[in-house]
């Protein structure tokens, strides 16, 4: 197999001043990409700013060989996503790529959570992915090439105490992500979400005895991967941490039919949960047309 190369594109990386994003932009730029290294350098809960993050992560680029740029907008507003991929355009004339990877972290017990703290996490992960791709994909129209990976997780697809704002963030991104899969087929632009297992400084303190063993550098193979024009896989939604890579999914099984015409009892609901609740059989929809279509089909029986 030949390299992997990214001679002639651009690339932006959200949060790239250190962790996941810092690994990300270094490693598409050491494969020819010109990256848009953008930062806030706030905290980890998303206050203050600092221009040294991703002034330091550039200068790491540049000192081997590669070629990039510092952006210091915030992706939580509409004006810092266009100016974000505005720097693209002035600086390099396109947009090839988007690591939707910023984020920050307001933890809390979902009774003791205030608006406030929803409405920051927000923000950055879900609104802030708006805010960035939709001007970049208009961009990537115009070319018909792109390629988004969207940042979910675990907490987003699956739970964790505590994290019910960015649980939720997570969780819509993996939306976006699918219907971005979906419009941009026609124009060449794909789609996907990854959900990392990573020490940053984010995670460290949550991870415990595990961090030692999830170095930001074993994700970015596979997101790094997803970015290329290697990559035809779309709309869909991986895992990496620790050496592990592998896909999440979201299906649905055949169910139980109540019958055409028929309106069923609340007791009929609970004698078939079995059968409802049953995946020994299921399919991955790549739309919602795909499950409308196992209707259909229960419809013409």
């Amino acid at each position: 197999m030949s390299d992997i190369t990214f001679d002639g594109r651009v690339a932006i990386v959200t949060g790239a001043g250190g962790g996941l994003g810092r690994t990300y932009a270094l490693e598409l730029a050491r494969r020819g990409a010109r990256v848009v290294v953008n930062d806030l350098g706030g905290s980890v809960d998303g206050v203050g700013s600092s221009e040294s993050a991703a002034a330091k992560v550039v200068a790491e680029i540049e000192e081997a060989g590669g070629e990039a740029i510092a952006n210091y907008d915030s992706v939580s507003t509409e004006e810092g996503g266009k100016s974000i991929v505005q720097a693209a355009m002035d600086a390099f004339g396109q947009v090839d790529i988007v690591v939707n990877n910023a984020g920050i972290l307001r933890d809390k017990s979902f009774s003791k959570m205030t608006m406030e703290e929803v409405e920051a996490v927000l923000d950055v992960h879900l609104k802030g992915a708006f805010h960035v791709s939709l001007p970049a994909f208009q961009v990537m129209r115009e070319n018909n090439y792109g390629r988004f990976v969207f940042t979910s997780s675990a907490s987003g697809l699956f739970g964790n105490f505590g994290q019910s704002n960015y649980g939720a963030a997570k969780a819509g991104l993996v939306g976006l992500s699918n219907v971005l899969a979906i419009e941009g087929a026609k124009y060449g632009i794909l789609s996907n979400a990854i959900a990392p297992i990573a020490r940053t400084r984010m995670t460290e303190d949550l991870l415990g005895p595990l961090a030692e063993h999830v170095e930001p550098e074993l994700v970015t193979p596979l997101v790094v991967y997803l970015c290329s024009e290697a990559n035809q896989f779309t709309h869909q939604i991986f895992t990496a941490g620790g050496g592990r890579y592998a896909r999440v999914f979201i299906g649905t099984n055949p169910g139980w039919f109540a019958g055409k015409g028929v309106v069923p009892s609340v007791e009929d609901i609970a004698a078939n949960m079995d059968a409802i609740r049953d995946i020994s059989d299921y399919i991955i929809p790549e739309s919602n047309t795909d499950e409308i279509i196992l209707l259909g089909q229960k419809l013409a029986e």
